[in-house]
């Protein structure tokens, strides 16, 4: 039987050759970059409090694209990865939160199949039941681990789940697990809304920067943006899957949000930049624009921001 292949927006494809590959390690090698200076752990983390909320509106980052939503009573968690590595690197900064401080997870979003996305051995130790939302496609891979609550979303798909709405939207990506599964789940971010509170929040997951932005703000009034700036280097190789730190700006401002959260950044090496330096272009930019200040909440480690 043969397998569904799915793609992105114009068909846009990630074809990087063996070549790419070796020419992208020879660059590496000639790099010096410097991985001392980490992305700090907050001072202090309300960590008790998270365990006790039910009403209070709030976004805890745990790290790379790992965050605690609280709406509605509800908590949602994106892509959950705890994970010590990720392929042959070991992971820079600790999480946030261990994965043991967290209440009972109602629901869980999965961006895509990649391994810093979906990370089973984290999932096997989240507490709760809950209702995993995925990509079309991946639901055979929770179902075999025995998972029964799995809800799987093609691109614009709507969900409401105890008052609150889910929307799977595009993104610019792929995704592999396995050797022969190249692209045969999809991927894309989603979209979280409470309708009495017009609050949302948009986790972008990841993608690279397409024109699919101008859609998915032509359907949504956006509050918060999650937004990935990081594993940008080098951009001949990483731009088709993985936005820089100027384009994310541009994204946002195309999405018309109110707040952007950048993620994907200090965890792991999965590319030749470093979460300092992200920042840094992310902070240029900004200034350049003469955005105000106020519309960027740049995230410690395990901080948690109350929405009210």
């Amino acid at each position: 039987m043969k397998k569904t292949r799915y793609q992105n927006y114009d068909g846009v494809q990630n074809t990087h050759t063996f070549s790419d590959m070796v020419r992208w390690y020879k660059e590496r090698k000639a790099k010096i970059k410097d991985l001392s200076t980490l992305i700090p752990q907050a001072e202090h983390k309300d960590i008790k409090r998270i365990q006790e909320n039910r009403t209070s509106f709030s976004i805890t980052w745990i790290g790379h694209s790992t965050f605690l939503i609280q709406m509605q009573g509800l908590n949602i968690l994106t892509d959950p990865v705890w994970a010590k590595r990720m392929g042959f690197g070991s992971r820079l900064t600790e999480p946030g939160i261990l994965i043991g401080q967290l209440p009972e997870i109602d629901i869980v979003l999965i961006s895509h199949g990649h391994y810093d996305h979906l990370d089973f051995g984290s999932i096997r130790k989240l507490k709760g039941s809950p209702a995993f939302y995925v990509p079309i496609g991946l639901k055979r891979a929770f179902t075999r681990r025995g998972y029964r609550n799995v809800i799987e979303a093609n691109w614009w798909d709507r969900f409401t789940h105890n008052g609150v709405s889910l929307s799977f939207v595009p993104a610019q990506h792929w995704t592999r697990r396995t050797l022969s599964d190249i692209n045969t789940s999809h991927w894309g971010g989603w979209i979280v809304e409470h309708p009495e509170t017009n609050q949302s929040v948009y986790f972008v997951g990841d993608t690279g920067y397409f024109r699919g932005f101008k859609d998915i703000a032509d359907r949504y009034e956006l509050d918060i943006v999650l937004m990935p700036i990081g594993a940008y280097e080098p951009e001949w190789f990483m731009s088709i899957s993985h936005i820089n730190p100027e384009d994310a700006v541009k994204a946002f401002l195309e999405l018309k949000g109110k707040t952007c959260i950048p993620m994907h950044y200090g965890a792991y090496r999965l590319a030749d930049d470093t979460g300092p330096e992200a920042l840094e272009r992310l902070f240029k930019e900004w200034d350049r624009l003469r955005l105000n200040k106020d519309r960027l909440k740049v995230m410690a480690l395990g901080e948690s921001y109350w929405i009210t």
